[in-house]
């Protein structure tokens, strides 16, 4: 089949790599994807805004799937535009998108389905977001309501801080209208794991649990960022947590959204947070993660696109066990192996950076069976080379049979990639490297 595939970072690269390995996939057109989605798919050049202008490529390129990587896009409607005409798409319509873009209507659905999860409540008024706020005591997250590109979330650990996180999204719209309203919410304590599943809107299938690195330095210090790397498995996600997050979270929340008339059929993506009192869920995701699908995708066993495409079409328990990955009757399962993601970053960022830097090694991963070089912020410069073009420019994934072998692996690579400027953390999955090896 042919896919058509909505955005151009470098989740998206890792999903057009894993589906060019899909014999089910027969070619993928990805408009304006960046030089490294070039190797897996034809990149045509073309402005495609609205949801509609999205839907009559898709017809045009005659596609039989159309997968959609970011978040805005959906909340958009680009599912609803091109399942009106008769396209599968792997992402939720609109109204099935809420549940990232509107964190009060994720928040709603969570306590109608009995969902476990920090007290908050959704506020527009700043004195009473600002009293709610000092009654939970701090520390407060503080978190606009829309979409704000990863940036709309605000941990407060001072009363000063509060009314200035408050102040920002309520009296100074730093946000937009993402800004208008904001949930105020108990601060939890514990570690964080990224559960990415899919769904058909009835059957749901866990990949393998995965965890992020939001902060930019070592030793998880620094500021927030879209995030530094990735590892999967997390060991913090035990078998008992990922039954727990099947039973209590996914399957909940996919009934009360059918309960609500939402199909919803994609990613459903749960950020989760492994307290001592249990599990508790920090947010809900309508796509795949960024950089968690980097190492979540190379561990898959099975075809990709035939999975996405099971999906849409409502027959995902064809090909998984109802209970669990890696059952012996799964025709999708994931393989027993640990994988880590290394993002390369620009000089400054997740602050001011400049761009336009020439990158050199990117063929440094080509003959290892075991390692992939993801492109996220690149872009073809005239001489043929290719130069940085964001924040997070490239995600150096490997992997092996154990996580020691793969960060070897990725570091190695590491030693052979750079541009002017490149930063990295050098501690990445050292959570669970302390567990394996304690001090």
């Amino acid at each position: 089949m042919r896919v058509l595939l909505v955005g151009n970072g470098g989740r998206e690269h890792a999903i057009a790599w894993r589906l060019r390995r899909s014999k089910s996939v027969t070619e993928i057109v990805c408009p304006n994807g960046n030089p490294g989605i070039a190797r897996e798919a034809q990149t045509p050049r073309v402005v495609l805004q609205t949801p509609a202008e999205w839907a009559a490529f898709a017809l045009e390129c005659q596609c039989d799937l159309v997968v959609v990587g970011p978040e805005a896009p959906l909340a958009a409607g680009v599912g609803d535009a091109c399942e009106d005409r008769g396209i599968a798409v792997f992402g939720p319509r609109a109204d099935g998108a809420r549940i990232e873009s509107s964190k009060a209507f994720a928040k709603d659905v969570m306590q109608a389905a009995g969902i476990p999860t920090a007290r908050s409540e959704a506020f527009s008024d700043y004195d009473k977001a600002l009293d709610y706020g000092r009654s939970l005591g701090l520390p407060v997250v503080v978190k606009a309501d829309g979409l704000a590109a990863g940036k709309g979330v605000a941990i407060c650990e001072t009363g000063e801080q509060l009314a200035g996180a408050l102040a920002e999204n309520l009296k100074d719209g730093r946000f937009g209208d993402a800004s208008r309203t904001v949930l105020v919410e108990e601060f939890l304590r514990g570690e964080e794991v990224s559960i990415l599943a899919v769904t058909d809107g009835q059957e749901v299938f866990p990949l393998v649990p995965s965890q992020d690195h939001k902060r930019a330095l070592d030793g998880d210090l620094g500021p927030n960022t879209g995030g530094m790397g990735a590892y999967a498995p997390a060991p913090v996600c035990t078998d008992e947590i990922l039954s727990a997050a099947l039973t209590d979270v996914l399957r909940p929340a996919i009934r009360e959204l059918a309960r609500r008339g939402i199909a919803y059929k994609g990613v459903l993506y749960a950020g989760l947070m492994v307290t001592d009192d249990g599990l508790r869920v920090l947010e809900f995701n309508c796509r795949f993660g960024d950089p968690e699908t980097q190492v979540v995708l190379p561990l898959l066993d099975g075809d990709l696109g035939e999975l996405m495409l099971a999906c849409c079409e409502g027959r995902l328990g064809e090909l998984v066990a109802p209970l669990r990955p890696g059952s012996p009757d799964s025709a999708i399962t994931m393989r027993p192996e640990h994988a880590i993601c290394l993002v390369l970053a620009s000089g400054g960022y997740p602050d001011a950076y400049t761009t336009g830097k020439v990158i050199s090694g990117l063929n440094a991963a080509d003959d290892d069976s075991r390692a992939v070089i993801f492109h996220a912020g690149t872009v073809a410069g005239a001489d043929g080379e290719v130069l940085t073009a964001g924040g997070r420019v490239l995600g150096l994934t490997a992997w092996g049979a154990s996580l020691e072998a793969a960060r070897d692996r990725v570091y190695e690579l590491a030693g052979k990639v750079s541009f002017e400027g490149c930063h990295f953390r050098h501690d990445i999955a050292h959570r669970a490297l302390s567990r394996r090896n304690p001090a």
